[in-house]
């Protein structure tokens, strides 16, 4: 499996509602995308997850869950 770097950058205002989802519904991860592990910034304006898959397009799927408050980059780490 190849590892990646999620940045998450949460819209403006949007940091609560996000953690209040996450809270409710969890990561919402499809199956064969993994999360390993994750770094908030100290605003809570950033968060940093490291993940893994043999399915990079996954990243699309889960990425529609959260758009509507979250940006997000995908940088390949392998």
């Amino acid at each position: 499996m190849k590892k990646f770097m999620v940045i998450e950058r949460f819209k403006a205002d949007c940091w609560e509602a996000a953690y209040a989802r996450f809270n409710s519904e969890g990561r919402m991860l499809p199956s064969g995308l993994n999360y390993l592990n994750s770094w908030p910034s100290r605003e809570n304006s950033v968060c940093y997850q490291l993940m893994e898959t043999s399915a990079p397009e996954l990243f699309e799927l889960w990425f529609a869950k959260w758009n509507d408050l979250v940006e997000f980059e995908l940088v390949p780490i392998d």
